[in-house]
């Protein structure tokens, strides 16, 4: 009698969940308000304006609602749980950094394996035991907290460490002796985008910071007028040395960097998020002040190193794939700039100083790594032979040092560390991963098809070796597409467990990346943003056509301005797409530039208040594209509470208005996380958590 009542359970389980496409979704009720916004004699409704406030109760009811749909929906899922669990299993093996050193000791992060945080080791030798400095998992019983920034003294013996708290931007400054450690008294706060570099002493540091935000808008208030400061160790704060500011410029941002002889601080003088930066620097030995080197916004400029009053600069100037320069601060008037390393017909992603007077550089050639050694004239003596198509790490070093560490990695080729000889050429591995996955069964592949302007663009194909193209397999589409960022081939466990179902990964490398220079970023941005969005949907319409997936079977994926590039594709091109994944995204392209950082964004994406980009950005903003009455795929949007980048309202209005407009049976849902912010410093117990929650969506909603 038990058995049949177990049974009849599960039979009344299965007629009310059925498959997916026999679901249906009542969606927690999105009041719909009045505002209407003029854009330059444009009415642009704005319904959901509301949820722009996160901590209204109105909001933080339509939240729990949300996230009790979801999870309920999530957790109903067979698959789920298989995904957790191998998810688990394959997450559970040691992994390493490459070591760096400062003075005589060597420092590395290590997480054991399903620790939620890696952990700081300091080893007083290469061959010495190592000893724990700091471990971010005892900041938090949860490992919400994690470490947001290191920077160790040129002597090894103190540390600036910051914390970030539930995965946000900012981040608040300490100071820990190496000898002993304990941590000193010092705390710095409200630094956000900004590292610590120390000076030669090892008495102080100098940091960026923001004025301490009104109480309340801490997540969402804009931020303006960044500062770079000095701070000295054991004073407070409030006795910490303003070093630059412009109040005169709010939008400029600085980057302080001590150089590694000690003689000069470096500032790089940043604006918005555009391949453009200025460059001053102030003599340390003279407590000089601050010059001015290079004054305009019209190149990128990345410091190597210098030789007394010669600096070495990577550079866009007049060279779209880049070039190594030498400027004599004595004389830096542009005609006396002097080429060292002329660019190549592959684009350089950084160089820095190593084996005395020699330059290693960092290039990509077709989204994959190839590392060259110059002299000090800029004459090629030798490459640093790589395993195979993949991405390197630039080799970890300081001038003076013969050897360095680097890391190389591909998407089936796990983290492994080498170990370089500057003097002999040769690699020799250091350390290695070992993990519970047969690699051999499947294979990369590197394919390259025509988007709609005939443009020919690359995609990385990630897939068993036996795979039948049945137009059936399950398809993860995955790009960026924005920001001068290059996608380039990098291990992921979770793609593991997805290629391990059967699944096939794609990952195009879109204009609007840095893949191959200044040109191919410029192509996607601004007005010519909607070439991303081709070059995305003509890789889809590709793996169709070569018989890997259908559309039924297929889902893009991207985060942040990939988040805008699966809202903008699966509003174009609906019927393409049987699930999508946008991820922390900026939806509303009208208003992204109000909020926090936001406004460095208009350099790649333009501003509503400029009439000129105002139609461009109305034309493809996934909030405000969304059709009443279309048939869209199944959407799952992620956001997270004390996400200060992108503020979540971003994802709160796109969800209501989709929910709003769909007429399809699929489902359009919203994982709203607690305690997180845009992505980093994630536990790896939510990690976990949210990719099996993804791939469990993906699998029960494909073939609808």
């Amino acid at each position: 009698m038990k058995r049949f009542t177990f049974l009849l359970v599960l039979l009344t389980l299965s007629l009310l969940l059925g498959c997916s496409s026999e679901r249906t979704f009542e969606y927690p009720v999105s009041r719909k308000g009045d505002v209407v916004d003029d854009y330059h004699g444009t009415q642009v409704p704005d319904p959901y304006r509301w949820l722009e406030d996160p901590d209204s109760e109105e909001t933080q009811a339509w939240v729990a609602a949300q996230n009790e749909l979801t999870f309920g929906y999530l957790e109903s899922i067979p698959e789920r749980e298989t995904f957790k669990d191998r998810l688990t299993e394959l997450w559970d093996y040691p992994k390493y950094s490459a070591p760096f050193k400062e003075g005589e000791r060597y420092f590395f992060f290590k997480n054991d394996g399903l620790q939620n945080q890696s952990v700081l080791y300091v080893q007083e030798s290469l061959e010495g035991e190592p000893r724990v400095l700091l471990d971010p998992n005892a900041l938090s019983e949860d490992g919400t907290v994690a470490l947001g920034g290191l920077s160790i003294s040129k002597d090894g013996k103190r540390m600036a460490w910051a914390k970030n708290v539930s995965g946000s931007d900012w981040r608040t400054w300490y100071v820990r002796d190496i000898d002993t450690g304990e941590d000193l008294d010092d705390e710095v706060e409200w630094s956000k985008f900004s590292g610590a570099s120390w000076d030669r002493t090892g008495k102080g540091f100098y940091y960026s910071r923001y004025d301490a935000p009104v109480q309340g808008e801490e997540l969402e208030g804009a931020n303006y007028y960044q500062k770079l400061y000095y701070h000295k160790v054991g004073t407070p704060q409030s006795a910490d040395v303003l070093v630059y500011d412009r109040p005169d410029q709010k939008e400029w941002g600085f980057s302080g960097s001590v150089t590694e002889s000690g003689d000069y601080l470096i500032i790089s003088v940043w604006k918005g998020t555009a391949e453009e930066n200025m460059i001053f620097y102030k003599n340390l030995r003279r407590n000089g002040r601050v010059q001015e080197l290079i004054t305009n916004f019209d190149a990128s400029y990345g410091f190597i190193g210098h030789d007394g009053p010669v600096f070495y600069f990577t550079t866009n100037d007049g060279a779209p794939l880049e070039k190594v320069i030498a400027i004599d601060a004595r004389w830096p008037e542009k005609e006396n700039w002097k080429t060292l390393i002329p660019e190549a017909d592959i684009t350089l992603r950084g160089a820095g100083m190593v084996n005395g007077n020699e330059f290693v550089a960092s290039y990509m050639k077709d989204a994959h790594s190839v590392i060259k050694r110059f002299d000090i004239s800029g004459n090629e003596i030798g490459e640093i032979e790589l395993p195979g198509l993949g991405t390197a790490g630039a080799p970890i070093g300081n001038r003076e040092d013969t050897e360095a560490f680097y890391t190389f990695t591909s998407f089936l080729y796990p983290p492994t560390i080498f170990h370089y000889d500057f003097k002999t050429g040769e690699s020799k591995l250091f350390r290695e991963p070992d993990i519970d996955f047969d690699l051999t069964q499947y294979t990369t592949e590197q394919v390259f098809f025509e988007s709609k302007d005939g443009t020919r663009v690359p995609m990385f194909l990630v897939h068993r070796k036996d795979i039948d193209k049945n137009g059936k397999n399950p398809t993860l589409v995955y790009g960026y597409g924005g920001f001068n960022v290059s996608l380039l081939p990098r291990f992921s466990i979770s793609k593991l467990a997805w290629i391990e179902k059967g699944g096939v990964y794609a990952q195009v490398t879109l204009r609007g990346g840095g893949e191959y220079g200044k040109d191919w970023h410029e192509a996607g941005m601004l007005k010519n943003k909607q070439n991303v969005f081709d070059d995305f949907i003509a890789a889809g319409e590709w793996l169709v056509a070569e018989k890997y997936t259908s559309p039924e079977h297929m889902a893009c994926q991207g985060g942040s301005n990939g988040g805008t590039l699966v809202g903008a594709v699966v509003n174009q091109r609906p019927a393409l797409w049987g699930a999508a994944l946008p991820a922390v995204g900026v939806m509303d392209m009208l208003r992204f530039h109000l909020f926090t950082i936001g406004w460095a964004w208009v350099s790649d994406y333009g501003s509503s208040e400029d009439p000129d980009m105002f139609p461009t950005l109305y034309d493809y903003s996934p909030y405000h594209n969304l059709v009443d009455g279309t048939e869209y795929p199944a959407v799952m949007v992620t956001t997270a509470d004390h996400d200060d980048r992108v503020v979540p309202g971003h994802s709160f209005k796109y969800t209501a208005r989709i929910q709003e407009a769909q007429a399809g049976k699929a489902p359009v849902l919203i994982r709203i996380e607690t305690k997180a912010g845009h992505g980093g410093g994630k536990p790896t117990s939510k990690s976990i958590e949210e990719v099996a929650n993804e791939w469990a969506f993906l699998w029960d909603n494909f073939g609808r």
